[in-house]
């Protein structure tokens, strides 16, 4: 089965994911936060710079649960733009 391609919605979604928690992971090295959360260095560079634009539920969560950042906030930060206004 043939992937679609991803929309400039969820491309701009997954910028934001990597933008907050390369932010998150503030000044620990790349890989010490990656063996934390059972994924390749090179996996977490890809996240973070947006190349990884829909990283799978189960890397979000042990990133969301290394970093400390509530899971609830990064599903937030994925969602389209429209639709932040209406998670308040």
């Amino acid at each position: 089965m043939v992937r679609s391609p991803l929309t400039p919605q969820q491309l701009d979604a997954g910028k934001r994911l990597g933008a907050y928690l390369r932010q998150a992971r503030g000044d620990r090295k790349p890989a010490e936060v990656a063996l934390a959360a059972s994924i390749s260095p090179e996996t977490l560079r890809k996240i973070e710079t947006g190349r990884l634009a829909t990283p799978a539920f189960t890397t979000v969560a042990a990133l969301a649960a290394v970093l400390d950042v509530p899971l609830e906030l990064l599903a937030r930060i994925c969602l389209p733009e429209a639709n932040l206004q209406n998670t308040g």
